[in-house]
């Protein structure tokens, strides 16, 4: 009996002295996304369930306005270390923007894993044939800094087609302002179907969906095709291009850069509860997909075992030297 007591007093300590490392707290983490009603929010959603399981990560998962409030948020809002934007931010900021500290911000920012594919839906009057009969016309282009937003922006300048007036309103509004006849086009970049698109819109909108074809838009964006009846005023199949989601992070050090990379890893082996549980989508994510422009996180490499990076992963929770001890103790009984 002695012996039990004593054995079960060293586990004890054992256990005490594992806890006061702040091993056995699960480490807290962030992931901001996007709105609440969006994809974006909640493949979060689905990633904060994943990591309950693990008991090694608590994600709180934070809406948010767009890609561009991401990469902030990322880099400086304490406790976010993950966000969700889309894979032409990069090329945005380069391209268009004139910040220096944005310009900084997104040289260091890293993709943690491409998710699945968001097709650009260019909604307009019946009658505007091609992505190139949008010169000298009213567009809507998303919220200021949204995804919609910059990818519109981007496709413009990449055509140089040149809309009469860009106007930087939600999806909500700009498809009111296009039924009501005061636009001429609206832009929204989504994974289809989009709800928006399929409860708002019916046949007697005379509205439809606007092909883009253009060469140089093709050279920098992956064509996609939107399946006939997808809605069910479109019977017609759709040429268009896409962007991916993408998960990302920011280039840490220390502490940080390994709490990505253990969370990297758990998202890796569990991605069949993610297929099986989750959102529709993540049946079209291919965490090996080669995006072209994105740098892999050095420090998700490192905990997949991916070239590039000599560290290996530490071992697991079960091979925990505590944890070996005490099994120890007891196969000697």
């Amino acid at each position: 009996m002695k012996r039990i007591m004593a054995h079960c007093s060293l586990i004890l300590l054992l256990l005490l002295v594992w806890t006061g490392t702040g091993l056995a707290a699960p480490e807290k983490m962030g992931l901001v996304t996007g709105g609440e009603k969006g994809t974006y929010y909640q493949f979060g959603l689905d990633l904060q369930k994943l990591m309950k399981q693990s008991e090694f990560i608590n994600l709180t998962v934070f809406p948010s306005k767009g890609s561009i409030e991401n990469v902030y948020a990322v880099y400086q809002r304490p406790g976010v270390q993950l966000g969700v934007v889309q894979s032409d931010v990069l090329a945005f900021i380069t391209r268009l923007q004139s910040d220096p500290t944005l310009i900084k911000i997104a040289k260091k920012t890293r993709m943690v894993f491409p998710l699945y594919n968001e097709e650009v839906h260019v909604l307009g009057r019946r009658g505007i044939a091609d992505f190139e009969d949008l010169t000298g016309k009213r567009v809507a282009i998303g919220r200021d800094g949204s995804g919609t937003f910059l990818t519109a922006r981007l496709l413009f300048q990449l055509s140089d087609v040149k809309p009469s007036t860009m106007i930087p309103i939600d999806t909500d509004e700009a498809l009111a302002e296009l039924k009501a006849g005061r636009i001429d086009a609206m832009f929204y970049v989504a994974g289809y179907p989009v709800k928006l698109l399929r409860e708002g819109v019916t046949e007697a909108d005379q509205l439809a969906l606007i092909p883009i074809t253009s060469k140089s838009i093709m050279e920098i964006y992956p064509p996609a095709e939107i399946p006939g009846n997808t809605y069910p005023w479109q019977p017609q199949k759709l040429t268009t291009v896409a962007v991916k989601a993408v998960l990302v992070s920011f280039d840490y050090r220390f502490r940080d850069c390994d709490n990505v990379g253990r969370f990297a890893q758990l998202m890796a082996r569990r991605m069949d509860w993610l297929v099986q549980n989750g959102h529709p989508k993540w049946k079209q994510v291919d965490l090996n997909y080669q995006l072209r422009g994105w740098e892999q996180y050095a420090c998700v490499k490192k905990y997949l075992g991916l070239p590039g990076t000599a560290s290996t992963p530490p071992p697991p929770a079960d091979e925990n030297p505590v944890f070996r001890a005490i099994r120890g103790m007891f196969d000697q009984q």
